[in-house]
Formats: structure tokens, sequence, C-alpha cells
């Protein structure tokens, strides 16, 4: 059994063989089509497993300090998102691939996260009278470069820190300038409650800021988890909340609510209504719905999801963050698959 997090390298020499296969096999599947088989890698089980398994509720526990909406837990994710156009005049597809690494410092429990996170989000505009040219509003890029650190506080406390710089632009750029800089940034301090219950639970408080998701103001990141029976667990907190059924090892049930979007610039401008140029494009909504986890192995995971979008806004905006047009959108339905190697 682990005895401290000095052991946290060993873990990370002897896992990066298969860490970096499940790499390969995500980026293969950047390539997915409607006719496209998953095919999924197989991992050997040694007996290391049992010691394998302490350590990674130990590393889990310390990379979740900071997830917050990245999930600094998944080493490498494979995301797609889709919302038809059914109802409204637009659809919103989203691929995202994201890759996370940690480093151990010298003192004593304290981590640097280093990582990459990219998105291509494409819209379909069904509506040909629409005021503005489609062309440059058809493909958008969003780039993150994720640092992190985390170290151990008094009292059983734990601090997360992330920044993340990074560019959200639309694909008709043909160079970057200074408007499609972004910036995001969290800072949370989490405890954990499992040595004096025996009901584990975890609180999460801090504060998290993006300037290229749905949401461009600081929101706060509250998150309070408890598993209350062997086979049932819940989170409460923003941006995020949900109820787990763990049917088995490999099966798992959740309802779940939460925040979603994204912002970015548009390089030049788009015309808008003959007389005003739009520099932003902002997406936002608010659903829940139901998520299927299937486990593959304790590392290997596939998220599918299905949800109602209970409010959903498409909006337009100049410099100064002034709405100039709204367009329409009323589909109610969001679908999501997440592939991830998680720690």
């Amino acid at each position: 059994m682990i005895q401290s997090l000095k052991e946290l390298p060993e873990f990370l020499n002897y896992n990066r063989a298969i860490l970096f296969k499940s790499i390969l096999c995500l980026l293969s599947l950047n390539q997915y089509n409607k006719n496209t088989v998953l095919a999924l890698p197989f991992f050997q089980y040694t007996n290391h497993k049992q010691k394998m398994r302490v350590r990674l509720f130990l590393f889990f526990f310390i990379t979740y300090s900071i997830a917050s909406h990245a999930q600094l837990s998944d080493l490498a994710r494979l995301d797609f998102t889709y919302i038809p156009n059914k109802g409204s005049d637009v659809e919103y597809t989203r691929s995202r691939f994201l890759f996370n690494y940690p480093l151990k410092l010298n003192k004593e429990g304290q981590y640097l996260f280093l990582g990459v996170d990219y998105s291509n989000v494409h819209l379909r505009f069904k509506d040909d009278m629409l005021p503005f040219d489609r062309e440059l509003l058809n493909d958008f890029k969003l780039l993150d470069f994720t640092i992190g650190f985390t170290k151990p506080l008094k009292k059983g406390w734990r601090l997360g820190v992330r920044f993340q710089p990074g560019i959200s632009t639309n694909n008709a750029a043909k160079t970057l300038n200074a408007n499609d800089l972004v910036f995001s940034g969290d800072v949370v301090f989490i405890k954990k409650f499992e040595n004096y219950t025996d009901k584990p639970s975890r609180l999460i408080l801090g504060l998290s800021y993006s300037q290229n998701r749905g949401y461009v103001f600081p929101l706060p990141f509250i998150s309070y988890y408890e598993k209350f029976r062997p086979d049932w667990s819940f989170n409460i907190g923003i941006p995020k909340t949900n109820l787990q059924y763990h049917l088995s090892d490999r099966h798992r049930f959740k309802l779940y609510a939460q925040l979603d979007g994204f912002t970015s610039n548009i390089q030049n401008g788009a015309l808008v209504n003959g007389n005003e140029y739009a520099e932003l494009i902002n997406m936002s909504l608010v659903n829940g719905g139901l998520q299927y986890e299937f486990h593959f192995t304790d590392h290997l995971q596939l998220d599918l999801r299905a949800a109602y979008n209970f409010n959903l806004n498409n909006k337009l905006k100049d410099g100064r963050n002034n709405t100039l047009l709204t367009i329409d959108n009323d589909s109610r339905s969001y679908f999501r698959a997440v592939l991830r190697f998680k720690i």
C-alpha cells in the first residue's frame, strides 16, 4: 500500500507506456464520422493491479482539487458534443481534445500540471436569410495551455491554482492578433472528510473565470460530494450538480445539470444588419439530463450523455459586449460522448 506521495513518480513511470498508447488511440478517433466503428484498446493487468488502485485513489484526490471544467484528473480526453438544429436556425458541433501531465516538485505534496486543451466548434446555419456572412461564423478554434499547481495546507486542506492562456478565434482568420488572446483561471480549496465519517465526503470552494466559455464573468466554484450509500453518491454545486448510481464496477448512471457554451473572437468583425460589426460570438446554455458511464478499465472510460436544454442563447456582440443580434435557437436536445484516459 502506498505510504506517501513520494511513490507518485513510480506510478507515473509504470503507466507511461499505457498512457501514450491510449493517446494515440484517442488521436486516431479524432477523424470520427457517423460510419466509424470505435476501436478501443485492450489493457493487460499485472500483479500491480491492487497497488495501482490505491495510488490512483490518492492521486485522483490531488488532481481533483484543480479540476474545475478541464478536469485535470484526465490525462487524455476526446470529447464530442452535438446540438441539432431542430426548431432553431443553427446546428452546433464541438470536437475537443485535451492532454495533461503532472510533474512532482521538490517540496512534499506539491505538483505542477502542464497541459493543452484544443476545441473546434462548427456552426451550421439553416436560414439563408440571416443578416451576416455565414462563412465568417462557420468554424472556430479554441486552444488553451494549462499550468496548474497544487500544495497541501494546514488542517487537511489543499490549495489548487490553474492558469490557462490561449486563443479563441474564427477559422476565417489568417493570422492571430491581440483580440484572439484569452485567459482563464481557477483558485480552489479542497477538504476531504473520509477519515471523520462512514460516508466519504468532499468540499471544494473557490472561484473560476474564463474568457472563452459561455459565461464570461467570474463564477463561484462550489462542490460538495458525498457517497451516502455504497451504490449512491451526489455532488451539489456550481457549475455542475449530479446524482450517481453505481450499478457495478463497470456501469454507472448519473443525473446531472450543468452550465456550458463558448465565446470566441470574430477577427476583423462580421457585418450584421448592414451597418454594425460583430466582434464576439457567445453561446451559453443550462441543461440537465442522463449520463451513462462504461469503465473499460480503471483508467479508460466512456461517457454518453443525453440532455435537455433549459436555456440556450446564441448572440453576436460588438467590442463593448453589447448584443447586436440574437440567433434563434430553440433546440432542446443535447448529446455528448467523451472518451477519457484518467489517473
